[in-house]
């Protein structure tokens, strides 16, 4: 791939990648689909080859590459047609493992990070809740300082390894009164008194586990506060923004996936005497959806290349996943379209990755959250600013 953004590293990540994926993941994945549940093995086979460290410190058992190592992981992931696969991988390694980084101390980088990018422990991170979903500020799960613990109670729901992780990242209130100026993060043991899981049943991302979480009572060491005391609100946010170009970076790689496929079955379908890739229509509409993801990709390539500099890119990123999502659903909706019945039978690629795309406008942030988010910032003015370190 030639790009100002990709160096001949990058490639050869690439097709390194590419080729685990094809002999480790692509064999077991129907398998996974069906059960609902990845088998453990596989995690070590990611820790193992360095793949849940990509850009994580050298301290800790990570390689510090550069984003668009990341942006390759991703783009790999959603080639294996398997969105539930590739969020289980993901969320680990960007959503749990980036406050661990951030907000953890050198205990909890050394027994938990260090094991994470092993892929000897699963992580997730327990933000949304039943009543709450995108309102992150309107969360009802407290922390309450008693001696020497934190008793922890509340629940979180739609929540990624929320069944076979090893610990959680978990954010409360600690000073409910203050609103969103009071919400805290934590790390809890999955095996922690108190702490029960139910799994969700899901149109698509079938292999990922997602459950509700409940927290009876959890009493955890003052010690697994990450970070200060009343500033996880602005950790949550400024994480947010890798969080939704990763989504946005799914997108589009699973819009190109979708129309890769679609156009080989389109050069060998024939109808009415010729293959239906004649037909003006048929093509013209591809073009249509190849020039939007093109559009997506390349400014999305732009935001994680500021975004690897160290820039505050929350507008760009929120951009990323509204439009990318967007387009990536009427991709594919088109695409299944394009192969007709066939399209409608899950012996062929579309039904499944028309199922996994459907929930790009709504995880991570709605798209009508994202909407108001970026009325603010545009219309109204509102400066977000990056959490004080």
């Amino acid at each position: 791939m030639n790009s100002i953004y990709f160096t001949e590293e990058h490639n050869l990540f690439r097709e390194s990648l590419a080729d685990f994926l094809k002999k480790e993941v692509v064999p077991h994945i129907d398998k996974w689909e069906k059960t609902g549940t990845i088998d453990r093995f596989i995690w070590k086979k990611f820790g193992d080859m360095g793949f849940f460290g990509i850009n994580y410190p050298e301290a800790y058992g990570g390689l510090n590459l550069d984003l668009f190592y990341t942006v390759i992981f991703l783009e790999e992931l959603q080639k294996i047609n398997s969105g539930g696969f590739a969020a289980a991988m993901w969320a680990h390694a960007y959503l749990a493992m980036t406050h661990l980084n951030a907000e953890g101390d050198e205990r909890i980088k050394q027994d938990y990070l260090a094991p994470s990018i092993l892929g000897d422990k699963i992580g997730c991170l327990c933000i949304t809740e039943p009543f709450g979903g995108s309102d992150v500020a309107g969360m009802r799960t407290t922390a309450v300082k008693k001696g020497d613990k934190y008793v922890i109670n509340g629940s979180k729901t739609f929540i990624t390894n929320g069944i076979y992780s090893d610990y959680l990242v978990v954010a409360a209130k600690t000073s409910p009164e203050l609103g969103n100026k009071g919400i805290s993060i934590f790390l809890i043991d999955r095996d922690t008194k108190g702490v029960s899981a139910t799994k969700l049943d899901k149109l698509g991302w079938r292999a990922s586990d997602t459950a509700e979480i409940a927290f009876d009572n959890v009493e955890i060491p003052l010690e697994n506060l990450m970070g200060e005391e009343n500033k996880g609100f602005p950790y949550i946010m400024q994480h947010f923004a890798l969080e939704r170009l990763i989504m946005g970076i799914n997108a589009h790689a699973r819009s190109e996936s979708a129309i890769e496929y679609t156009l080989n079955y389109m050069s060998e379908r024939e109808a009415f005497g010729r293959t239906i890739n004649k037909f003006q229509a048929l093509r013209h509409k591809m073009v249509e959806h190849i020039t939007d993801v093109e559009h997506c990709k390349l400014f999305n390539y732009a935001t994680i290349a500021r975004l690897d500099k160290g820039e505050y890119v929350v507008k760009e990123a929120t951009m990323s996943k509204l439009k990318s999502t967007k387009v990536a659903d009427e991709t594919i909706y088109s695409c299944l379209q394009m192969l007709g019945g066939y399209g409608y039978i899950e012996e062929y690629p579309l039904a499944r990755m028309l199922r996994d795309s459907r929930l790009g406008p709504i995880g991570g942030g709605t798209s009508e959250i994202l909407k108001e988010i970026l009325s603010k910032m545009i219309v109204d003015n509102k400066d977000y600013k990056p959490a004080v370190k």
